[in-house]
């Protein structure tokens, strides 16, 4: 399931922090890893994003780590949905806040938001997996969903997880949803995410692309940690021509 596309930084000399780039750079940078995997046009999907507030990622909202994630993944979306905006959850313990950043109202919404909600909870996977599966299914959205899903630990709900996983590719009340899950790891607590490879799913629709110190992780490596296994599964849900 998880193609070994996972980045780090060495302990022996640490990396420098990579320079942030504007929308325009992330939007090619995004294209060139699409195309890259065999992405090369007409194939659309809905992007959303969902963060972890848990009390462990307070450094990464204050650095502005998650803040330039939602932009990465903003200029993603600019290659594959064609509204210039992608719906934002943020969970912990529930799901604590759902809203939308754009082409045109992005720079620290993040932060904005995160602050608005003040206290940081524990890490619950599930209730955030199936808010956001729910709001692509009431969308109308005739294309499948792709969901960012950033974490940095292991989740307090496992059981739920790998059940609602098991759910949309087949089974219950999220059948007939098309949904691809990239994982994203910030840190090294994450072993359950590798865990998912031998879920035996009929339809491999997870992956992971795990940061060990995310503030380091390049633009370039994050597209292709996410477009890797996506693209592929992507295309395979394309229509025969007869």
């Amino acid at each position: 399931m998880f193609k070994k596309l996972f980045a780090g930084t060495s302990s022996a000399a640490p990396a420098p922090v990579p320079v942030r780039s504007t929308l325009e750079g992330l939007t090619s940078k995004a294209a060139y890893s699409l195309r890259k995997f065999g992405l090369t046009g007409g194939q659309r999907a809905a992007v959303y994003l969902v963060l972890d507030r848990s009390g462990s990622m307070r450094k990464y909202y204050s650095d502005g780590t998650v803040q330039y994630l939602a932009e990465r993944i903003l200029g993603l979306a600019r290659n594959l949905d064609d509204d210039g905006s992608v719906p934002v959850t943020f969970f912990s313990t529930e799901v604590d806040c759902e809203f939308t950043v754009s082409v045109d109202d992005y720079a620290g919404r993040i932060e904005a938001a995160h602050q608005g909600l003040g206290h940081m909870g524990r890490t619950f996977y599930a209730n955030a997996i199936r808010a956001v599966l729910a709001q692509h299914r009431q969308s109308g959205a005739r294309v499948p969903a792709l969901i960012v899903f950033q974490t940095d630990g292991n989740p307090e709900d496992r059981a739920a997880v790998v059940s609602l996983l098991r759910e949309i590719v087949g089974e219950g009340e999220f059948e007939g949803v098309e949904a691809f899950i990239a994982f994203v790891a910030f840190g090294k607590k994450v072993d359950f995410l590798r865990t998912l490879d031998v879920l035996g799913l009929k339809d491999d629709h997870v992956s992971l692309f795990q940061a060990d110190e995310p503030e380091h992780i390049t633009d370039e490596e994050l597209y292709d940690g996410i477009t890797h296994e996506f693209v592929p599964w992507l295309l395979a849900r394309r229509p025969v021509r007869h």
